[in-house]
């Protein structure tokens, strides 16, 4: 049986949308069972004991981590949160794997406290999945490390290599992230670290790869820094909204556009529900000694559920296993 922490007061839309998602999978994965991590007279109203699946369990945390709250007052101060409760279950085997949509900065410290980070890894990255051309692209880091070393983003790589290659079940292909794809481009560090992932035969190195080739496909994993990584995820959003916003207003706008349209309505929902943001939330902190899952604060029931799927395929994959396997490969590099 998997067992799934759920830090239930997170996110913005209050505990409903945990709730909700949590019982809508709960009835389709009985070998998966579920803990609520939060106050109880605030999960309890929500929640029809009569109804209530075996499989999905409630845990006190009286106390929440806010999104306005600085990551190092919540390490300190926030041991009876949703947030700590629920990585704590982890931590002492009660549960395999967290899924928080709280305060990111104040999940990964948390988790970098209590479950510490994998032997050879010195810092954890945010990884998530990406729609491209066909199937996904694993990106990371996505925000952890605003700043990273050659030897941090060849940590990220072995990382990131290891999650893909358990998803399609052959080796990924790897790629870093640079201005230009000739050999003298972009700065030292990033030169730096090329030289270390051609060098490491753990890794199907493509070498780099630019913005625009991202959504190809070419590529199963991108590895970047957090801050240039945050930019494009935080831009890609932005783009895929604003076509969305496009369509509709043209719609609007124009009694034909609608006629000329209505053929492909099939077509354009297709690629609404494809390339909604909420279609792939769930990014991981990669690093960690056990799963820990991040979800969109703003995530809705259906996107929060995609969160818990990621937390669940990680588990039934031994995502943590593999990483841990690949660094040793290499002497824990």
């Amino acid at each position: 049986m998997i067992r799934i922490a759920v830090d239930a007061m997170s996110g913005d839309l209050g505990p409903r949308t945990a709730i909700s998602a949590v019982l809508q999978l709960a009835a389709e994965t009985p070998d998966v069972s579920f803990i609520l991590v939060g106050a109880r007279d605030s999960l309890e109203p929500l929640l029809s004991s009569d109804s209530l699946p075996a499989t999905v369990t409630l845990h006190h945390a009286p106390a929440r981590v806010a999104m306005t709250d600085d990551p190092r007052a919540a390490l300190r101060r926030g041991r009876e949160s949703s947030m700590w409760q629920a990585l704590d279950l982890v931590r002492t085997g009660r549960a395999q794997a967290c899924v928080s949509a709280g305060n990111t900065g104040a999940l990964m410290a948390m988790g970098r406290y209590l479950l510490k980070a994998l032997p050879g890894i010195q810092r954890p990255a945010i990884c998530k999945s990406m729609p491209v051309a066909t199937g996904c692209t694993y990106m990371l880091d996505l925000g952890a490390n605003v700043q990273a070393s050659p030897r941090q983003l060849h940590q990220f790589a072995l990382m990131g290599s290891a999650l893909a290659s358990s998803v399609l079940d052959r080796p990924a292909r790897v790629g870093l992230l640079n201005v230009g794809v000739e050999a003298g481009k972009g700065p030292d560090w990033v030169r730096a670290a090329n030289d270390l992932l051609l060098q490491d035969t753990r890794l199907d190195y493509l070498g780099y790869v630019e913005g625009d080739e991202i959504y190809t496909g070419r590529a199963d994993v991108v590895v970047t820094d957090g801050f240039t990584g945050n930019v494009a995820l935080k831009a890609s959003e932005g783009v895929a909204r604003l076509i969305g916003r496009k369509i509709e207003s043209g719609m609007r706008a124009r009694w034909w556009y609608r006629l000329f349209l209505l053929p492909l309505t099939p077509l354009i929902r297709h690629w609404r529900s494809e390339l909604s943001p909420g279609a792939y939330n769930g990014a991981t902190l990669l690093g960690l000694r056990q799963p820990v899952i991040k979800s969109h604060g703003g995530a809705d029931a259906a996107a929060f559920r995609q969160a818990l799927q990621v937390a669940i395929d990680q588990v039934r994959c031994e995502v943590i296993d593999r990483i841990a396997a690949q660094l040793r490969l290499g002497g824990h590099e």
